[in-house]
């Protein structure tokens, strides 16, 4: 027999029990299976690479030594102070309701900011980030998914290096997925004007970690304990526009002041302490106005019951007008699917706004296959091909809006680590507004008639590919 075939058999059935003990959902399960037994060789190997949760487990054993709210501990229906409790006693009980709800949800309490801002697209990131750094006295703590060794991520690493030249304590974690190619010496003079790297997760054989799973896909920059941002903006220069192959970038950021930065602060903390075991424990914050409330949504296979799900499907079941959404990739579980669905047919306006420029066409390809049903349920969906849309933005009535960091696919919905924040404010509610509205301008909107009448090849291609949405 041949040699291939013999080793592509046996990966075959070590890879199938150890699948089913897993004990994932029945539809996971069934994709990998779906993968295994039909791609042969490739399908036990991708299995190997991206189908284990052995990050979790070691996360969860870990997380126990350190965290100031470990996982698992229900929090009470409370705020993170007492002016944020006040601020949230003035609301009307349904938006009180609602905000309770989340928080059990994702066991953290609800929040608050005293000043919130709306930044479009790196040519208002990046300003006020570099000036915040410039401006940082105490230390910098940052966390990206990306950071690219081109002219754009260069600008940055000088300005940290100048800051932990100057006294201040610089910590950055990046993904050693998202930024597959940066290596240590990269970092040589960052490093040895004091500041610290570390990597959150990577193919790293030296260290036994083979999982390209799981990846820290948050953005959350705190300056100072006083100025945090999180969305879902990277460093590099295609976040700039200057990269012709990608064009024009779309993004969204949100800068914060208030009670929500400390509680910022315990997310990297954690996210620190998994990749370098070393305790942050920052100083008690002052007390601080509370002008809207905010809800951080916290998503990671270390978190108990699916909260960036759960979120956004309590977020469309809340709204009674109106629900839009703007995700880079759309593979979308069944319980979404659902809340899509019956939110249209009870009269919401419901808008998906899809990127499809640069995505895989793997990916596009299955999210079209969920077009019909959402089509014929009254949902509007919109492909924007301009440029790249990168922004991860909801908002729901007039009240309601989401940034943030995570799709509405599988891997943000289940297994990445993400990072949004949902805030009440019918003012920056606007703000999110206009920023659909000149985004539909420049979208296809897909007409239900017409996408039915796709060639036969690509319906083929949507059936076989659909199967495979949970591990993709």
């Amino acid at each position: 027999m041949n040699p291939l075939l013999l080793l592509c058999y046996f990966a075959t059935w070590v890879a199938i029990p150890h699948l089913l003990l897993l004990k994932k959902r029945p539809t996971a399960t069934l994709a990998w299976l779906w993968a295994i037994l039909f791609v042969p060789f490739l399908g036990p190997l991708f299995y190997l690479l991206f189908g284990t949760d052995r990050l979790m487990r070691r996360r969860l054993k870990r997380r126990a030594l350190f965290s100031s709210r470990p996982a698992g501990r229900a929090v009470p229906d409370g705020a993170t102070d007492e002016a944020t409790a006040a601020l949230v006693g003035t609301i009307p009980a349904r938006d009180r309701r609602f905000l309770q709800m989340l928080s059990r949800i994702n066991q953290l309490p609800v929040s608050s900011v005293n000043e919130l801002r709306i930044l479009r697209d790196a040519e208002q990131f990046y300003p006020a980030l570099e000036q915040r750094i410039r401006e940082a006295k105490d230390h910098i703590h940052f966390e990206f998914y990306i950071w690219r060794n081109d002219e754009t991520g260069t600008r940055f690493l000088r300005l940290l290096t100048e800051a932990a030249r100057r006294g201040v304590t610089v910590r950055l974690l990046l993904d050693g997925v998202g930024s597959f190619g940066l290596w240590n010496r990269h970092f040589a003079g960052f490093r040895a004007a004091g500041g610290q790297l570390a990597w959150f997760q990577g193919l790293d054989p030296m260290r036994r970690r083979f999982v390209l799973n799981l990846r820290n896909h948050r953005k959350l920059q705190l300056i100072d304990g006083e100025f945090a941002y999180v969305g879902g903006m990277n460093i590099g220069r295609e976040y700039e526009g200057l990269d012709p192959a990608y064009g024009h970038w779309r993004d969204v950021q949100a800068e914060v002041t208030g009670a929500i930065v400390p509680e910022l602060q315990e997310v990297f903390a954690d996210d620190w302490f998994f990749a370098t075991r070393q305790k942050i424990v920052p100083p008690p914050a002052p007390p601080m106005r509370a002008v809207q409330p905010v809800h951080i949504i916290l998503g990671g296979p270390d978190r108990p019951n699916e909260p960036v799900s759960k979120s956004l499907v309590s977020l469309l079941h809340e709204a009674t007008l109106r629900v839009w959404i703007g995700t880079g990739y759309f593979v979308p579980d069944d319980v979404l699917l659902s809340a899509l669905a019956l939110a249209a047919n009870r009269g919401v306006d419901v808008r998906l706004l899809v990127a499809v420029k640069n995505i895989p066409l793997g990916l596009v390809t299955v999210a079209h296959s969920y077009y019909d049903e959402l089509l014929a349920a009254g949902v509007r969906i919109f492909e924007y091909a301009e440029g790249v849309n990168h922004a991860k933005i909801a908002l729901a009535d007039g009240q309601w809006g989401m940034v943030g960091s995570a799709n509405c696919d599988y891997r943000s919905l289940r297994l990445n680590f993400e990072l949004s924040l949902l805030f009440q404010s019918s003012q920056h509610n606007a703000v999110l507004t206009d920023i659909f509205e000149h985004d539909f301008a420049h979208c296809q909107e897909i007409n239900a008639a017409k996408f039915a009448r796709r060639p036969f090849r690509q319906k083929l291609a949507e059936a076989a590919l659909r199967p495979l949405s949970p591990i993709l």
